[in-house]
């Protein structure tokens, strides 16, 4: 078995490396408003949910040349941001909205994506993914020595494509997410193992003996 030292790594390699172990990895297209009004649109796979009352969701933002990227300088301008869960027909799309453009460049109008507005937040939401999600920027925490930040955002609003909702579960299969592995490199869902629900039961309570 072969041992890495991370301190033997640049940023660069380390970030290779963690990408091609934590796999799959679910994608947030994040939509984001710049203060001149420009929708810009980029892919994040380091995301997660971090609190279900209020809900939240958080995603990881790193920075270029030591600047935050376009989502993130948006995000802290105006707080509000919108993350959308892509399906496999969508893979193209979002791999080209990761190329960099100027900041007054819209990913959404070169790829000449359909939008909608928001009911919560200025920014507006892709038409085409089966689920998006209005937040408002809860917090931020930076991490590590290249100022990637953790950001938190509260969900406002959740809009589901009708059909996808039974009994407030969502049709996973049906959903067909992508994934994101290491380098440009995809996933949908495969193969769905459904296991029988773990069910826990009270403790069993033991008499206790005379004189004990």
């Amino acid at each position: 078995m072969t041992v890495v030292a991370p301190g033997s790594l640049s940023p660069e390699q380390t970030y290779r490396l963690l990408t091609g172990v934590v796999v799959p990895r679910p994608i947030a297209w994040i939509t984001t408003l710049s203060g001149d009004g420009v929708l810009n649109l980029a892919p994040f796979s380091c995301f997660t949910f971090v609190s279900n009352a209020p809900p939240m969701i958080g995603v990881n933002i790193g920075r270029k040349a030591g600047e935050r990227k376009d989502t993130g300088h948006n995000i802290h301008t105006t707080g509000e941001f919108v993350v959308h869960i892509p399906d496999e027909s969508m893979i193209s799309d979002v791999h080209a909205s990761a190329v960099e453009h100027p900041a007054d460049a819209s990913e959404v109008e070169i790829l000449g994506l359909a939008t909608t507005p928001s009911e919560h937040v200025a920014v507006p939401r892709l038409a085409g993914p089966a689920i998006a999600m209005e937040c408002r920027l809860h917090s931020a925490t930076a991490y590590g020595a290249t100022g990637a930040e953790f950001v938190v955002g509260e969900v406002l609003a959740f809009h589901v494509r009708d059909g996808l909702l039974t009994d407030g579960k969502i049709d996973t299969a049906a959903l067909a997410p992508i994934a994101r592995l290491g380098g440009p490199t995809y996933a949908g869902l495969g193969a769905i193992t459904r296991m029988q629900a773990v069910v826990q039961t009270p403790k069993s309570v033991l008499p206790v003996e005379a004189g004990q």
